[in-house]
């Protein structure tokens, strides 16, 4: 779909008022609904939604019909205020938590990926979610699971090894099951960053730019960019920019949708009195990449500080205060909803390209230079401080002149020519 058909979305990731994502243990569809009112006066149209694994599948043959219930409960109340729903479905790993079954640890330990009585069953749960919400209109479809390539390797403390070519597969089968369960629906996958800074990661850029409906990418600056650019860099405030345009040098469709589906201005590398400043600068920059499909803010509601234990950023991420004041990062998304809404969206073409080797475009053994500090980035960062508005394109197809002319590319830069 060319990027002039295309109308932007914004949403946020919904964190509920009451007991964050605990909530699923005492459900309470009239704090849903007070919450889901909030984002709904914001001006925004979506939210991605995270049922927590555990207790949705507490055990391999039970998945819990009262929790599908209840998770359709929250469908249907989104979309009597104007709301569609994204569902993330292996939960997985949040805000530093991880939540994780019972049957697959400890004295059950299995690896999530490869083991077959696991897989077997991550498929009929996805399957069994997407299923309960096929019917519904304002369903958008399934995320496979939230960053869950964080437990394929390290820095996770207990990781499930797992090779490239593994991940590939266990990747194309979770959606062939959140296909089975609602055909045609966006169904998709999202990775943290180590997919595409972490040299060896089994997760790979080219999977997350060729595997499903669209392309996600999560941009968090705590990763070392605000640590080395300041709050008001241009690699700071360029970062979604930058790891969208990262993403599609790996496109084989040059019009696939990009979702920046996690974006959010965490603190203290982010002040609070900059944190709408950030919030318009980093959407701004994103919209100027093409074919984006929309922004979803982390996160809708800060966390009650009575609960304990959580990073002290992760407590006031939200767009709006516990109690559910708008907050100013709040009204800033609602301002720039506001002035798209209707609006198609169609950037200029990105002329220059910056070219990335990382070795094999498939496993990408070379991702280090991506990173905050690595040539490349620095490199696409300096650019862009210039005002050049980078593209990337891989070191293979740098010279393709059918692929740059397919991209709109007349320059190709590389980063020993920077600076």
């Amino acid at each position: 779909m060319p990027d002039a058909a295309r109308t932007l979305r914004f949403g946020a990731n919904y964190t509920p008022t009451k007991g964050w994502f605990h909530h699923w243990l005492d459900f309470d569809l009239d704090e849903v609904r007070a919450d889901l009112d909030s984002i709904a006066a914001l001006g925004l149209d979506h939210v991605r939604v995270f049922p927590l694994w555990p207790l949705f599948q507490p055990n391999r043959a039970l998945i819990r019909p009262r929790a599908v219930e209840q998770l359709v409960q929250l469908t249907d109340a989104a979309a009597e205020r104007g709301l569609d729903v994204n569902v993330d479905g292996l939960q997985g790993h949040l805000s530093s938590f991880d939540f994780l079954p019972a049957w697959t640890r400890t004295w059950h330990r299995r690896n999530l990926f490869t083991d077959p009585d696991v897989t077997g069953a991550q498929e009929e749960y996805l399957r069994t979610l997407a299923a309960a919400l096929a019917e519904r209109p304002n369903f958008l479809g399934m995320t496979v699971g939230n960053e869950i390539n964080q437990f394929s390797d390290g820095p996770h403390p207990d990781p499930d090894r797992v090779s490239h070519t593994e991940a590939e597969a266990w990747l194309r089968r979770m959606l062939a099951a959140c296909e089975k369960g609602a055909p045609g629906r966006l169904h998709l996958h999202a990775e943290y960053d180590a997919a595409w800074y972490q040299d060896g990661h089994p997760f790979t850029p080219a999977q997350a730019a060729r595997i499903g409906g669209a392309t996600a990418v999560h941009s968090w600056v705590f990763n070392g960019t605000a640590q080395r650019h300041g709050p008001g860099g241009a690699a700071t405030e360029q970062h979604a920019a930058y790891l969208i345009e990262l993403a599609r040098a790996w496109h084989l469709d040059p019009h696939r949708p990009l979702w920046l589906q996690e974006v959010g201005a965490p603190q203290p590398h982010i002040p609070a009195s900059g944190a709408a400043h950030f919030t318009e600068a980093t959407i701004d920059n994103a919209l100027d990449c093409a074919d984006l499909w929309g922004v979803t803010w982390w996160c809708s509601h800060d966390v009650d500080r009575e609960l304990a234990d959580f990073p002290l950023l992760e407590y006031s991420l939200g767009l709006l205060t516990n109690d559910r004041a708008v907050k100013p990062a709040g009204a800033a998304i609602a301002r720039i909803a506001e002035r798209w809404r209707g609006t198609a969206h169609a950037p200029a073409p990105r002329t220059t390209a910056l070219v990335l080797d990382v070795g094999d475009p498939v496993a990408a053994p070379d991702r280090a230079g991506c990173a905050p500090g690595g040539a490349f980035f620095e490199a696409w960062a300096r650019l862009a401080a210039e005002g050049v508005r980078p593209a990337v394109v891989l070191a293979p197809l740098a010279e393709d002149a059918a692929h740059l002319s397919a991209r709109g590319l007349t320059e190709v830069v590389r980063p020993e020519q920077v600076g």
